[in-house]
């Protein structure tokens, strides 16, 4: 049996301000998640999510799908203890630009190392926006807000250099208003075979607009395998501010983390080593 979009839909009130990107990333989820159980054979059961706190959180509200509701920041770490619990299930996380690269940092730096085979979307919009519009580690130094009304003193961090410097296994950046490309990266995501991460960028209709500045300048980028200093180079094109690349900037296939627990597990059946009993 197959999921069809319907089955994805909860029925829940949704509170997202209107006109906000996220209504259009939340289609495209339900898209790709329907084409990869089609592809894969798979039922809704098959699926587990994970969301954080914050705006991007009702993702758990509004799709259909088991999975776990987590403390703000613990998104990855929650998805990671899924995965060992049960290694078939398809596990994609939601977390905000907030509490991924924030309280959340070391969880998705330690991510990157462990290569769960599982997808984080970020949904990043600079801002938090869920508590009225505070800095977020992407906000751009000068950003003013209720808590820093003089301007935000520190300069960005961009999550991409991070995950690409970092050896992310799999990493691109999607813009939901071009939806069909966010469907296909979103499936290409969901099928690789390691850890995907897709910063998705989106304004904040109430707080920052910025990215509706930088939506401007956005092109999607030719799918290519780029080494890690091409994908680098892409990378920076955020802080440029003359140039915004979407699309797939990284792919490196390496050892997963069930691949490594199937090796001891191996090792156990063998009584070899500090297994043996």
């Amino acid at each position: 049996m197959t999921i069809k979009e319907s089955d994805l839909v909860t029925g829940a009130e949704m509170t997202w301000c209107p006109g906000c990107n996220n209504f259009m990333l939340l289609s495209a989820v339900k898209k790709a998640i329907k084409n990869v159980s089609v592809d894969k054979g798979l039922d809704r059961k098959d699926f587990s999510m994970a969301a954080g706190i914050g705006c991007h959180g009702k993702m758990f509200d509004y799709l259909n799908v088991g999975g776990v509701y987590n403390l703000h920041g613990r998104v990855l770490p929650t998805m990671i203890g899924t995965k060992i619990g049960n290694p078939s299930l398809e596990v994609i996380g939601f977390g905000g630009d907030g509490d991924t690269y924030s309280e959340g940092v070391s969880h998705f730096i330690h991510a990157s190392r462990f290569n769960p085979d599982m997808t984080m979307v970020v949904h990043n919009n600079k801002v938090f926006a869920l508590t009225t519009g505070q800095a977020t580690p992407t906000s751009e130094k000068g950003f003013k807000s209720k808590a820093q009304p003089k301007g935000h003193t520190e300069p960005a961090l961009n999550p991409l250099e991070l995950a690409i410097a970092n050896n992310t296994s799999f990493v691109a950046r999607v813009d939901p208003k071009k939806f069909g490309k966010t469907v296909e990266v979103l499936e290409k995501a969901m099928k690789w075979e390691g850890f995907s991460y897709i910063d998705v960028i989106m304004s904040c209709k109430k707080y920052s607009q910025e990215m509706d500045m930088l939506n401007e300048k956005s092109y999607w980028m030719e799918e290519e395998r780029r080494t890690k200093e091409k994908a680098l180079k892409k990378a920076a094109e955020w802080n440029e501010k003359e140039k915004l690349p979407l699309g797939i900037f990284y792919m490196e296939k390496k050892e997963t983390m069930s691949d490594r627990k199937d090796s001891l597990s191996s090792l156990k059946d063998e009584n070899k080593g500090w297994f043996q009993t």
